[in-house]
């Protein structure tokens, strides 16, 4: 099993905090974000590490990385740039945005997880937006799920009496069935496909949300992995402020 890390992103919510560094190397009390994650893969048996990066690339100096440069950054977004690693998409792979840290519980529950197309999914996401202000519930990924399956995925779903409804945490797990339709079908799309993708104004400027909606609209089966632990998403100064006040090693 491996890891693909998306860390090619600018991060310009954190102002100058970023102005020269990759958000995912942002400390968070004596260790980056992305060395945090990194830890917590490593600790439930996934050795092999991929990182996809970008801006300030020279900033990346941990050891037992392979680093995969994505030199169009400027030109894509988050799809692009997991594209940029599409050699990997073999066997068991879990995809991460680098903004994300998890405790072993998670981790633990995506790693087991034996469906081919498997999305991180929190049932109990509204809390998390408690008193967070400059990330409200309506920048929230979430999910319509109906009979274990994913039915629709983006901003401002509402629930539904026969439908759950939880926040996607940034991360998938694949498969070697999952991880061959997964780039199959994207690179079909990048053949061919013109105009709007989904909620983005092209598929050049598609995020991951946007690929795992087309996964559902061709009719390939996305499961929910229904994760209950700790996790942050690193997405403004007040994230990070409130990350440093509860993370103590």
């Amino acid at each position: 099993m491996k890891a693909i890390f998306i860390s090619a992103g600018e991060g310009s919510r954190l102002g100058n905090i970023t102005k020269d560094l990759p958000k995912s190397l942002v400390d968070v009390n004596g260790k980056s974000i992305l060395e945090r994650q990194i830890e917590t893969f490593r600790n439930n048996g996934i050795k092999e590490i991929i990182v996809i990066i970008g801006p300030n690339k020279d900033k990346f100096q941990l050891k037992n990385i392979e680093y995969v440069v994505d030199k169009k950054f400027h030109d894509h977004e988050q799809l692009g740039s997991l594209m940029a690693a599409n050699k990997h998409f073999q066997n068991d792979v879990v995809i991460s945005f680098g903004d994300v840290i998890v405790d072993n519980n998670i981790m633990k529950q995506v790693i087991e997880s034996t469906y081919d197309i498997g999305v991180a999914i929190d049932l109990n996401w509204e809390k998390k937006y408690e008193n967070r202000t400059q990330h409200p519930k309506s920048e929230a990924d979430l999910a319509l799920i109906k009979s274990n399956k994913l039915i629709k995925i983006k901003k401002n779903l509402n629930p539904t009496e026969n439908h759950q409804l939880g926040e996607f945490l940034g991360i998938i797990k694949l498969n070697n069935v999952g991880s061959k339709k997964f780039l199959n079908i994207f690179e079909r799309l990048n053949s061919s496909h013109q105009g709007e993708f989904h909620n983005a104004p092209s598929l050049q400027k598609a995020y991951l949300t946007d690929m795992i909606d087309e996964l559902i609209q061709v009719n390939e089966v996305v499961n929910p992995i229904f994760v209950d632990g700790v996790w942050f998403e690193i997405d403004t100064i007040e994230d990070l402020e409130n990350i440093r006040e509860k993370i103590v090693d």
